[in-house]
């Protein structure tokens, strides 16, 4: 079965330490993806994630635009962020999810945690899953060096990045439409 992102009711954000002291939150606008897999099985699932790097928001312009220069992401010869499930493991509503993810011209492994909010039919007739990705990241290990030493020590950004994403995913029409052609094949 195939599902879409529902980019209304998706988030996908990033907290980042300033100072060692306060949490910078941001978040990306732009954004799509597909999953494919048994809705009954999410261990079955496999799916892709990619990310408009210049869609980045984080409150403030010239931050915005610091993170978007080659100091950071250099959008401009690399404008998407991507990430594809390779495994999920797990039962009830706690699983994790391991894939690559690649930045720039880097590609690592990593995991996240997805806590499983569900399946419903919404208003209009629409099959949604939904739920939460979270986990950390050491920005340094894609090249993501840039920063500050203070004097009293530590740096300006820390290296550790939380990744948060509220994912919604929408029953793509084309697999309902298939459905409901199998369906009526095996009652003809």
């Amino acid at each position: 079965m195939a599902w879409s992102i529902d980019t209304a009711h998706t988030s996908v954000g990033f907290v980042a330490r300033h100072l060692g002291l306060s949490k910078v939150r941001g978040q990306f606008a732009g954004f799509r993806g597909e999953v494919e897999g048994d809705p009954n099985d999410l261990t079955t699932a496999k799916g892709w994630f990619e990310v408009d790097m210049a869609s980045i928001e984080s409150g403030n312009a010239d931050r915005d635009a610091h993170l978007k220069s080659a100091d950071f992401f250099d959008v401009e010869k690399w404008p998407t962020m991507r990430f594809e499930s390779k495994a999920i493991e797990g039962t009830g509503g706690n699983y994790r999810v391991t894939g690559d993810l690649t930045i720039k011209d880097q590609t690592k492994e990593v995991t996240l945690d997805y806590e499983h909010g569900g399946e419903v039919t919404d208003p209009f007739g629409n099959r949604k899953i939904g739920g939460t990705l979270t986990g950390t990241i050491k920005r340094s290990e894609w090249g993501l060096t840039w920063n500050v030493p203070l004097e009293s020590g530590g740096w300006l950004v820390s290296d550790n990045i939380k990744i948060e994403i509220d994912l919604q995913v929408a029953e793509s029409q084309a697999a309902v439409e298939q459905e409901a052609q199998a369906e009526a094949e095996i009652s003809a």
